[in-house]
C-alpha cells in the first residue's frame, strides 16, 4: 500500500492504465471515505467491499482518511478520544489489501467546500473515482450539509456508482468508534475487542517511571504515558501482549517483532502517589533494557480494578496473583 499525504501526492495520472499513452486497461479508482478510527469491524466491512470493488473493476483501491480527526478543529470541546494512531490505522488497513491510503488535512484541502466541490474537484476530478462506497451515517462538505444520500444523487448526476452501505450492528447495538470508546471507558473489554475484531492495543515509548523501584520489587515494568487525547481501557489490571515495534537489537533476552505475555497496570499509581495515568507492562520471564523503545501493548482480559494497597506487602502479595492470572488468560 502506498501512503499519499495530501491531494499535491495523488500522481498526475491516477486511475489511468499503465502502459503507452495509458491504453489498454480499466480506468478510475474505487475510493471509500472515512477517518476510520479504529478500524473495527464496520470499517473493515466498508474498506473490504471497495477493495473487492476495485480489484472487479481492475482499478486501483483509495481509503481517504483525515488526520487530525475533523471534530478536533470545528468542536475541539467534544473531540473524541484517539483510539489508534494515524501509523497504527495504515498499518490494519494495509492488511486488507487497500492499493492507496490518502491522508487528508482537512484544514487545509478540504474545508468550506460546498458537497458538489467535494465531489467534482476532489472524488470525480482528482482521484477519479469510479465508484465511491460510503457508510450510511456519512457526511461531507461545508457544515456537514451532504449525506450518503447527496452522495448518491451527485453520483447518479455526474455518472459516478456509488454504493451506501448499511451499518454493522451486533445484539442490536451498532458498532462504532463511541460505542468502543465507552466500553473501554467501562473496563469491559470483552465488548470493546468484539467489536473492533482484534484486541485493543496501545502505541507508546517505553519511559522511565516515578522511580517506584518496580526492579526492587521484583516487577520490573515497561511504562508509557500516552497523550490526553489517547483512548484508554478503564483503570485496573490487564493480561495481555507487549511488542517492541522499531528495529534495533535489544540489551537482554528480547526481541524486536515477538509478542510477550505480560500483565499491565492501566492509572495513575494511587499506592505511591503518581498522578500520571500510565500503561505499566510487567514483562512475564524476562529481563531486557527497554528504555526509549517504541512498544505495542494489547489488551487481552481484565484481571481486576485498580486498588489503593496500605502497604508495599499487600501490593505485593496482589501483584503475584495478578501474574497467576495472567498467565491462566494467556496460556503461558
Amino acid at each position: 500500500m502506498k501512503i499519499l499525504h495530501g491531494l499535491d501526492e495523488a500522481p498526475a495520472d491516477f486511475g489511468q492504465p499503465e502502459g503507452e499513452g495509458g491504453a489498454g486497461g480499466a480506468t478510475g479508482t474505487v475510493v471509500t471515505i472515512g477517518v476510520f478510527d479504529g478500524v473495527h469491524r464496520g470499517h473493515q466491512l466498508l474498506i473490504s467491499q471497495a477493495v473487492q470493488t476495485a480489484r472487479e473493476l481492475g482499478v486501483p483501491s483509495v481509503v481517504m482518511t483525515f488526520d487530525p480527526h475533523p471534530r478536533t478543529i470545528f468542536a475541539p470541546d467534544s473531540a473524541p478520544s484517539v483510539l489508534l494512531p494515524l501509523e497504527e490505522r495504515a498499518r490494519i488497513i494495509a492488511d486488507l489489501g487497500v492499493d492507496y491510503l490518502l491522508v487528508i488535512d482537512f484544514r487545509v484541502e478540504l474545508a468550506g467546500m460546498s458537497p458538489e466541490e467535494y465531489f467534482c474537484d476532489v472524488l470525480a476530478e482528482r482521484l477519479r473515482a469510479r465508484h465511491i462506497i460510503v457508510g450510511e451515517n456519512f457526511t461531507f462538505g461545508r457544515d456537514a450539509a451532504g449525506t450518503a444520500q447527496t452522495m448518491a444523487q451527485l453520483g447518479e448526476q455526474y455518472g459516478v456508482d456509488v454504493t451506501i452501505v448499511r451499518l454493522l450492528s451486533d445484539g442490536g447495538v451498532r458498532i462504532c468508534s463511541t460505542a468502543i470508546r465507552d466500553e473501554l471507558a467501562g473496563g469491559n473489554l470483552d465488548v470493546a475487542t468484539d467489536y473492533m475484531g482484534r484486541p485493543f492495543s496501545v502505541i507508546a515509548m517505553i519511559e522511565r517511571g516515578a522511580g517506584r523501584g518496580g526492579r526492587e520489587l521484583g516487577y520490573p515494568t515497561a511504562n508509557q504515558y500516552v497523550a490526553e487525547s489517547a483512548a484508554l481501557p478503564g483503570d485496573g489490571v490487564y493480561a495481555g501482549w507487549l511488542t517492541i515495534i522499531d528495529d534495533g537489537p535489544i540489551a537482554g533476552d528480547m526481541e524486536p517483532g515477538v509478542r510477550y505475555p505480560a500483565a499491565i497496570s492501566v492509572g495513575t499509581n494511587p499506592t505511591f502517589g503518581d498522578e500520571r495515568r500510565s500503561v505499566e507492562s510487567y514483562v512475564l520471564d524476562r529481563d531486557a533494557d527497554l528504555y526509549d523503545r517504541m512498544a505495542r501493548v494489547e489488551f487481552v482480559e481484565k484481571v481486576r480494578d485498580m486498588v489503593k494497597f496500605d502497604t508495599v506487602d499487600e501490593l505485593l502479595e496482589h501483584m503475584a496473583r495478578d501474574v497467576a492470572r495472567t498467565r491462566d488468560t494467556l496460556g503461558v
